[in-house]
């Protein structure tokens, strides 16, 4: 969850490490820093708590000039948000960066005596073992490869030596690291994002291989020193599409991105009117057969799997879990050869889900990822991939992810009751024209965005509690706009089964308090709208979200947000965009950090 980034070339090291942290500061901003080797040959390290900006600020005052170094963005883990907690951290000829969670930490101060620690972190001691080591061998490799002996935990690292010039040494368990050689030297980076400007070749550091970089070269080797070359990958999306691109902010881009974003996430998997994965090299097999379906996920990807549960479960005719990824691992899995486990996760490096997947693979299960990142480390590992095009997304709140993911889910779904015969050529025709109608409806939603703009001002603005209450597909739509709100707007807010109101959640209702309802279902509408008369009827003040001509009592809403006309089980695209813009419009209007919300960033890569 930490900001890596690695330079060493012919060119100025820091305005490389500060523009690498700027494009990662989603990825953790409590606090930055950066080492340069200087023209001395010493090693010069500027860190403070704060944005990239305050550090921008430290550099320009006495700008560190030398052509390698290293830089970091922190998501606390260990420690406070200090100065002294801040990264590299440097103990001896050690100076290094750290993204992941060193476990056995203290049993490390205790067994090699560290008593000149100066900061709280995990990251301080792996840095004062490497020394240890490095003292006795004289060789950084002896030393990297006897040091994470005896690290417990995931680690990403970023090393320099003292007396080695002009090289970088890196290493990685679980937490991830891409990097790449260009004619301008040697880069290295925790996410793409930072490489984007200077490259569209990278590869994905494998796990347990030491990296050497140079300005000449990068060199890979495995623990026991036998040389490996780098799978080299290739950008599919420009530097441009990093960009905030005339938007006040990522969010809202990445908002008004879905449509083009679904449409190529399902279009090249249509063939005559049907869904086909041939091009994902995922065959028919993996869906035939399965007599059950566990979906596994974290956040926001967990949410686009309830809205699969709902929507496979009625055709399928078979049990359908949804799984917390981090509880999924601590459990007594129910999942066996017969059982297709579906993983979901943006960055594909979710270490709560990678470990659910590695579980479930132990138990001989099916595996299918939906992940968004080529060659992430879930991707590789599943059985089969499946990846959504959303592009790069660098606002900390999903939009466009959680979105394509729907998509992708729908198709699967759709695959599911076509290869067992749940569903007839027509039905499934009729499906995925349906699917394909909610791109456009998507579309609408993005022209009338001042209403759901005028929604937000006059209702959630000022709220310290907001409700959101549905009954089926809507309910697990609500769950992820209660999130959403939530995480970028911090008022608190909570999503009810709008059937469960009157078994107490009705005593929160009280005068003025927002109500977002959800009425796109017409198998339950009457329900639903009888449920939201009743928090009117205590004082709510409620934004209804359905199609006007469901609504023909105006005495239920205080705003009307219209949809558009769809299949009730297709209303899911177009109120994805509403509550996300609901979310948007709110923080925006309360002066909050929209693309990075306290305390959170935007890739869960420790547990």
């Amino acid at each position: 969850m930490c900001g890596i980034i690695g330079y060493t070339g012919p060119n100025d090291a820091c305005p490389v490490l500060l523009s690498g942290l700027s494009q990662l500061e989603y990825r953790g901003y409590d606090s930055d820093g950066l080492a340069v080797r200087d023209q001395e040959g010493g090693i010069r390290i500027l860190k403070k708590t704060g944005k990239v900006a305050g550090l921008e600020a430290l550099c320009a005052a006495a700008p560190p000039w030398g052509t390698c170094g290293i830089g970091h963005t922190r998501w606390a883990t260990h420690g406070g948000v200090t100065d002294e907690n801040a990264h590299p951290h440097t103990y001896g000829r050690v100076t290094l960066i750290h993204n992941g969670i060193i476990e056995n930490y203290h049993d490390l101060i205790e067994r090699f005596d560290l008593q000149n620690l100066v900061s709280e972190t995990d990251s301080e001691v792996a840095a004062a073992v490497f020394d240890h080591f490095y003292a006795q061998k004289k060789d950084p490799y002896e030393a990297i490869q006897h040091g994470v002996a005896q690290l417990t935990g995931s680690f990403a690292f970023c090393i320099l030596f003292s007396d080695i010039p002009e090289k970088i040494f890196a290493i990685r368990n679980v937490s991830p690291m891409v990097a790449s050689f260009t004619p301008e030297g040697s880069y290295i980076a925790s996410d793409l994002t930072a490489l984007i400007r200077y490259t569209d070749r990278y590869f994905i550091v494998p796990e347990y291989h030491i990296l050497t970089m140079s300005p000449r070269e990068i060199r890979i080797q495995d623990l026991h020193g036998h040389r490996r070359e780098p799978e080299w990958l290739t950008v599919t999306w420009t530097v441009e599409s990093a960009q905030k691109g005339g938007y006040p902010h990522f969010m809202l881009k990445e908002i008004h991105e879905e449509p083009e974003a679904l449409r190529r996430t399902i279009s090249p998997r249509i063939t005559d009117g049907l869904p086909d994965f041939s091009g994902d090299g995922v065959h028919d097999d993996i869906f035939r057969g399965c007599q059950k379906i566990s979906i596994i996920a974290c956040g926001t990807a967990m949410h686009a799997g309830m809205v699969a549960k709902t929507m496979i479960e009625p055709m399928m005719r078979i049990p359908v879990t949804v799984s917390i990824a981090s509880e999924f691992r601590y459990e007594e899995p129910l999942v066996d050869e017969s059982t297709l486990v579906i993983v979901i996760s943006q960055s594909g490096e979710t270490i709560d889900t990678l470990e659910a997947l590695r579980l479930a693979r132990r138990c001989h299960a099916r595996t299918l990822a939906v992940v968004n990142v080529k060659g992430s480390t879930i991707a590789r590992e599943c059985d089969n991939v499946i990846y959504t095009h959303a592009g790069p997304e660098i606002a900390v709140a999903s939009s466009k992810a959680y979105s394509v993911q729907l998509a992708a889910l729908y198709l699967i779904g759709c695959k599911l009751g076509l290869v067992n015969a749940k569903l007839s050529v027509r039905e499934a025709r009729a499906f995925i024209r349906h699917l394909q109608e909610a791109i456009p409806a998507v579309e609408k939603v993005l022209e009338n965005a001042g209403v759901i703009k005028k929604a937000a001002e006059e209702t959630l603005l000022t709220a310290t509690d907001a409700f959101y209450i549905g009954r089926g597909l809507d309910y697990t739509l609500a769950i992820e706009g209660a999130l959403k709100i939530k995480e970028i707007s911090y008022i608190h807010s909570e999503a009810y089964a709008a059937g469960e109101l009157k078994h107490g959640t009705i005593a929160l209702i009280t005068e003025g308090v927002p109500v977002v309802a959800f009425s796109t279902q017409h198998r339950v509408m009457s329900k639903t709208l009888s449920n939201i008369r009743e928090v009117k009827a205590r004082g709510a003040r409620v934004i209804l979200l359905s199609r006007r001509r469901d609504i023909t009592d105006a005495e239920v809403f205080d705003e009307l947000i219209e949809l558009p006309d769809l299949d009730d089980m297709f209303m899911v695209f177009p109120v994805a965009a509403v509550q996300q813009l609901l979310a948007y419009y709110t923080s925006a209007g309360r002066g909050l950090d929209v693309d990075k919300p306290r305390n959170l960033a935007k890739s869960v890569t420790v547990e």
